[in-house]
């Protein structure tokens, strides 16, 4: 279930077809089934990374949470050191297809972008957001699974697999589904979740024995691969700054993603056997690898099309930037995005 737009994803069983409830947000759309390319550097594996949890050994229920491993340093494109750095390289994403209702279609407008009725969500429910969620196909690649999607938004399709279905719910509300699910999905919760242990606490009394809870969330600090500790005025450590201060003001801080603690949610949620794994996914073009510069180029649209759904509700109406100031922030942080040389990246 979900506080914003969303998809939905399913997982088989051998016997009977898979109940499957998804709390997914998502402003774009994250592949959890992808080979990770490369991971951790040394530096950033950290005490807490490499202390094990508590297992509850008394509990039948398996899961995971996908999101940190060892691995190398991505390598960086020779080329761009002796490249002539334009900000027009870099293409943009702008289109979109989302649908439905009436009485829950009740918007608030900000500058020309809408969100939900509901203040504290900060993200907006438009097209212009919801480009990426047209990647989500999870009904269709597991036809036996019966699908449930939840979101705090009618921004589904009109047209979706026979084995999907859409709710509109908040998920950090009681959960009313009878059932309990052989596998639930979330997914970019990051800012809008206020009691992390109680939503957890839901899925793992929404999960059937030998079942799978499975969480994807990104660390919303961008870091660079070259340039080590940024300078606190950089704008990466700047935008970082923003929105943990607006979220927690919200009452729905940013900081899930980092020092374990989905992991250990989930545990105290009584989850066994939680494996938490972490990728470095580059923005731009900077990498050597084929396959990591499509990524990154592919991750430069999604953020070229959402940084300013990110930051405007927060920026604007939560730290009091005119809207002026929103968009002489953005473009710096767009700028700095593109630059190949700069090597942004973050981790998931």
């Amino acid at each position: 279930m979900s506080s914003n737009p969303g998809s939905t994803t399913a997982q088989p069983t051998t016997a009977n077809p898979a109940e499957v409830a998804e709390p997914v947000a998502a402003q774009g759309s994250s592949d959890s089934t992808a080979q990770p390319a490369a991971a951790l550097t040394p530096a950033d594996t950290t005490e807490a990374d490499a202390a094990p949890l508590p297992v509850v050994r008394n509990i039948s229920l398996y899961s995971r949470l996908v999101i940190c491993t060892y691995q190398p340093a991505l390598s960086q494109d020779p080329a761009i050191e002796d490249s002539d750095y334009s900000s027009e390289t870099q293409s943009i994403l702008t289109s979109s297809t989302a649908s439905v209702s009436d009485s829950v279609r009740e918007y608030r407008e900000i500058h020309g972008r809408s969100f939900t009725q509901k203040t504290e969500y900060w993200g907006p429910n438009d097209e212009q957001q919801n480009d990426a969620l047209d990647f989500n196909d999870f009904a269709d690649t597991f036809p036996s699974a019966n699908v449930i999607g939840v979101d705090i938004s009618p921004i589904q399709p009109s047209w979706v697999p026979s084995n999907c279905r859409f709710q509109i719910d908040d998920f950090e509300k009681e959960w009313t589904f009878n059932e309990k699910f052989d596998f639930i999905h979330a997914r970019n919760l990051e800012g809008c979740i206020a009691d992390l242990p109680a939503l957890f606490e839901q899925c793992f009394a929404h999960t059937k024995p030998e079942g799978w809870f499975e969480i994807l969330e990104f660390d919303i600090e961008v870091r660079s691969q070259t340039l080590g500790d940024l300078d606190d005025d950089h704008i990466f450590k700047r935008w970082h700054q923003h929105m943990l201060v607006s979220s927690t003001r919200l009452g729905k801080p940013h900081g899930n993603a980092v020092d374990r603690k989905l992991a250990k949610a989930m545990v105290n949620a009584g989850y066994v056997d939680v494996v938490e794994r972490k990728w470095p996914i580059p923005i731009g073009t900077w990498p050597a690898k084929p396959d990591m510069k499509r990524l990154g180029m592919c991750t430069l649209d999604f953020l070229e099309q959402s940084i300013e759904g990110f930051g405007l509700f927060l920026l604007k109406e939560i730290l009091g930037f005119t809207y002026e100031e929103v968009q002489v922030t953005l473009a710096e942080l767009r700028s700095a995005l593109r630059n190949p040389k700069n090597t942004p990246l973050y981790y998931l």
